[in-house]
Formats: structure tokens, sequence, C-alpha cells
């Protein structure tokens, strides 16, 4: 279920996030679903409870999972979840193209870039960074 990289430098909590956020937007993790409690997801992957509350409390924070008091966590509507996941990650791209920019890098180039990763097996021709 959830896949934890001692090599990663993110945080833990962070990667837990992640794989969850994961999960929910590959629909493995259904709208209304229970989540795991925290105890037995730390006892699944091996780490601190408080490591999986902090996660827990950071996806709670940022809507994709809600509290029932007493029961447990669970998946919030997954509809919601794509658009707000979707402007994140727009968020996220225009940082990354902001800092490029800044690098002095060209409009082309980066346009470049981004058609490499959406198509890696396409157009391997050699451009150095320079640009």
């Amino acid at each position: 279920m959830i896949q934890i990289d001692n090599n990663n430098p993110k945080a833990i909590y962070e990667q837990v996030y992640d794989e969850i956020t994961r999960l929910i937007m590959s629909k493995v993790l259904r709208p209304d679903e229970k989540l795991p409690s925290v105890r037995e997801l730390a006892a699944m992957v091996k780490i601190n409870p408080n490591t999986i509350q902090k996660a827990y409390k950071s996806l709670e924070e940022d809507n994709y999972i809600y509290t029932v008091k007493g029961i447990g966590n669970f998946v919030k509507n997954s509809d919601e979840l794509r658009s707000l996941h979707i402007k994140k990650m727009k968020e996220k791209l225009s940082e990354a193209v902001r800092s490029l920019k800044t690098l002095g890098l060209k409009d082309d180039f980066i346009i470049e870039m981004v058609n490499n990763i959406l198509n890696p097996n396409k157009g391997q021709g050699g451009h150095n960074v320079k640009n």
C-alpha cells in the first residue's frame, strides 16, 4: 500500500502524505473509505505513530481526508480532491517554470523540457542546458 524510501531526502511524514494522495488520486482509495488507524498504518510501514498522525493531520488540513471522532479517518470525495490536486500541481509547475526562467532559460527550451517529460521516448536530441 504505502512505500517509504529511507534514502529519500523528503521527511517520512511527507512521503506518507504523498503516497496516500497518490492512492486517492488513482482511486485505489475510494471516497468515504476508512483509512487504517494511526497505529495500524504505523505497524504496517514500521514507523512511529506520531509520524503517521502528522501525515494524517496534513491530509485533513489539505482536505484529502476527514475525521469522524472515535471512528477514524476517511477519504473525501475524489472529484473535489481531483480539482484541488490539479490546482496544487499547477502551482508547483508555475513555481518550477518561474525558477527556470530566473536561471535565464528561454520559453522554447522550457517547453521542450516539458515535452521531453511528457514524451520521454520522442526526440532524444541532445540539447544542452545552456539555452
